[in-house]
């Protein structure tokens, strides 16, 4: 058998071999990326009119962009700065639920940065919150998106209420106290990098993550006074 007989053949079973596997593949990074992404997948996949490969494109983008970004710890000060900004929400929300839901998107939005993700860009925190945050970005849009609306009195009390709560499980998330945050911390001071300027908390110095969660969780809403809960001017 002639050698242009033989790549031929090879050539062949090369393409044989790649038009099997590539849907194996695909599947397999699909699987892959619905697990890492969780909710944000089905999401993702809506936004795209159902598309699953543009979304997988767009969620694969995400993680090439933001994966390997390492949040900055939070000063024990700053953790209980921010803990007591968002109690202030909470108790505002009785008298002035519009003035809450505002104040909490634009509290989240210096909390995002702060933990040291994108500054400028609002698509680009979100993309970075969906990476590291998957679970709980969700309330990071709703509660920007509903600010915005409420500004112009078309948002009832209710819907206020619903992205107040689902944006509270994202400061949770990013005000708490991890582990990790004293191991980076650790590591800046031995390598002089800027997150020695930020030293965390021990777990546990501002009375733990239960306690912290204690506080977020204290009845907020009861005793408001009666409002017109149905949306005005359309939604």
């Amino acid at each position: 058998m002639s050698t242009g007989i033989i790549i031929v053949l090879a050539v062949a079973v090369v393409i044989i071999v790649a038009v099997v596997l590539a849907p194996r593949v695909r599947k397999s990074g699909g699987t892959n990326l619905r697990q890492r992404f969780g909710p944000e997948y089905d999401r993702t996949v809506a936004r795209h009119d159902g598309d699953t490969q543009a979304a997988e494109k767009d969620l694969s983008e995400r993680l090439r962009r933001h994966g390997d970004l390492r949040a900055r710890p939070l000063t024990a000060e700053a953790r209980e700065s921010y803990v007591a900004l968002w109690a202030g929400v909470q108790e505002q929300f009785v008298d002035s639920p519009e003035t809450a839901v505002a104040e909490a998107d634009r509290l989240l939005g210096r909390l995002v940065r702060d933990r040291g993700y994108p500054a400028d860009d609002y698509d680009e925190q979100v993309a970075a919150l969906s990476v590291h945050h998957t679970h709980h970005v969700d309330g990071y849009r709703q509660v920007h998106a509903v600010a915005s609306r409420a500004r112009t009195g078309r948002a009832g009390t209710e819907e206020l209420r619903e992205v107040l709560v689902h944006a509270r499980a994202l400061f949770e998330d990013l005000v708490g106290t991890h582990p990790q945050d004293n191991v980076r911390h650790r590591a800046g001071d031995r390598t002089g990098n800027g997150a020695a300027e930020r030293p965390a908390a021990r777990p546990g110095a501002t009375g733990g993550n239960k306690r912290l969660s204690d506080r977020l969780h204290a009845p907020w809403t009861s005793g408001h006074r009666d409002r017109d809960t149905s949306p005005r001017g359309g939604v």
